[in-house]
C-alpha cells in the first residue's frame, strides 16, 4: 500500500510541470481568440504579450502576429502589435539577434504608420530608432517621428500621462543628434506639462554634467533591457 501511495506521488510530482504548461498554452489560445477577434484592440493584443512574455513563447507570439497581419493587413494596430512582439522577445536573444529583430520591428511599425499615422505608432517607432548606436545613423530619423509624435501630443486637449514619453525620447533624440539646447528645452516644456515625471527631473538634474547624462541616457537606452511595451497605461487613459 506504501508503494502504490509513492508511486501515485512520483506520478503526480512528473505530471505537475505538464499541468502548468497545459494550463498557460490554455491560457494563451484564450488570449489568442480575444486578439484575433478584434485585431485593432489595443487592450486585447497588450494582454496577450505580457501573457507571452511570462511564459517565454516569443516564437508562437511572432508566428500569431504574422497570421494575423496576413489575415487583417489594413489593422494598424495588428502591425504595431507585430513590432512589439519583435522588440518582446530582444532581451532574450544575443546580439546578433538582437540586430535581426530590431530591425523586423521597425519594419512592422512603418507598415503601421503607413497604414494609420498614431501618437502611438510615431512614439514607437521614434524611440526604437534610438536604440540603434550612432554609427548606424537612425537617430535623425527617430527625431523625425519623434517632432510628430510631440506635435500631436501638444494639440491634445487632454494630456494623457503617457505623452510625456514622446517629450522625453524626443529629448533624447535631440541629445543623441548632439543638439543639447534643444534637448534641454523639450524636456522642461514636457515637465511644465507633466509636473513631477521622474524621467524628465533626471535628465534635467544632469543636463548640465555631460559625462552623467550620458551614462543616464544609455542606461535607458540599453538593448539588453526589457523595454516596457505594456500599453495598458495608454488604454486606461482613454
Amino acid at each position: 500500500m506504501r508503494r502504490i501511495a509513492l508511486l501515485a506521488l512520483t506520478v503526480l510530482v512528473w505530471c505537475i510541470p505538464c499541468f502548468a504548461d497545459n494550463t498557460a498554452v490554455a491560457a494563451l489560445q484564450r488570449l489568442e481568440a480575444a486578439v484575433a477577434a478584434d485585431p485593432e484592440n489595443l487592450r486585447a493584443a497588450s494582454d496577450y504579450r505580457m501573457a507571452v512574455i511570462q511564459a517565454g513563447a516569443y516564437d508562437r507570439s511572432l508566428e500569431f502576429f504574422e497570421k494575423l497581419v496576413a489575415a487583417h493587413p489594413q489593422a494598424a494596430n495588428a502591425w504595431l502589435n507585430f513590432g512589439y512582439a519583435y522588440v518582446d522577445k530582444i532581451p532574450a536573444a544575443g546580439s546578433i539577434t538582437q540586430v535581426i529583430l530590431a530591425n523586423n520591428a521597425l519594419t512592422q511599425f512603418s507598415k503601421s504608420i503607413e497604414i494609420r499615422k498614431s501618437w502611438l505608432a510615431l512614439f514607437t517607432r521614434g524611440n526604437s530608432y534610438l536604440y540603434w548606436p550612432k554609427v548606424f545613423g537612425r537617430a535623425p530619423l527617430g527625431v523625425a517621428d519623434l517632432e510628430e509624435a510631440v506635435a500631436i501630443a501638444r494639440k491634445e486637449e487632454k494630456k494623457k500621462g503617457v505623452y510625456a514619453r514622446s517629450f522625453i525620447a524626443l529629448g533624447d533624440g535631440y541629445w543623441k543628434t548632439d543638439q543639447l539646447d534643444k534637448a534641454k528645452a523639450v524636456w522642461q516644456e514636457g515637465l511644465q506639462l507633466f509636473p513631477g515625471d521622474p524621467q524628465l527631473q533626471a535628465r534635467l538634474a544632469r543636463a548640465d554634467r555631460a559625462e552623467e547624462l550620458e551614462t543616464y541616457i544609455n542606461e535607458q537606452l540599453d538593448p539588453n533591457k526589457r523595454v516596457d511595451t505594456n500599453l495598458l497605461p495608454l488604454v486606461e487613459a482613454d
